[in-house]
């Protein structure tokens, strides 16, 4: 199944606010910005990038895909890992520059590469990076040898 965008320039203001057709706005590198969060609970698992074609992936397989940015390719969350994010909905911000996925995440529960929960176990404190204790749900030098 292929899902096809409506053009953001080919509509005004209001459609794009307020209208029923799904037109993501695309930057120059051809991505918008995921964020995924976990249902039930509304914590921030991750943030990521989608091009078309993730973005499609996403909607017709409901396993959330998103683009690497440095592997310059699409990924299926979990693929490797086995930590999948099924799809429970989809959403897209006021000016469709932004999509919020909410996933069940499978596996061990772990969303970050670094076997965590979330990609956001450190906070800031006086200008410095600490970690806020979240443990980690599997080993990844373990999980990704192969690559």
């Amino acid at each position: 199944m292929s899902t096809t965008f409506a053009d953001p320039k080919s509509l005004n203001h209001d459609l794009i606010e307020e209208g029923t057709l799904l037109a993501p706005r695309f930057d120059a590198q051809g991505l918008v910005t995921a964020i995924t969060v976990e249902a039930g609970s509304n914590e921030v698992l991750m943030l990521a990038h989608m091009n078309a074609e993730a973005l499609d992936l996403t909607l017709s397989t409901g396993d959330a895909h998103y683009y690497s940015r440095s592997r310059q390719k699409i990924w299926k969350k979990g693929e490797t890992s086995g930590e999948v994010q099924k799809v429970v909905e989809v959403r897209v911000d006021c000016d469709q520059d932004a999509i919020l996925l909410v996933v069940e995440q499978t596996g061990r529960g772990a969303a970050c590469h670094t076997g965590r929960k979330s990609c956001f176990y450190r906070r800031v404190e006086n200008g410095a990076l600490v970690d806020t204790g979240m443990p980690k749900l599997f080993d990844p030098k373990a999980v990704y040898k192969a690559q």
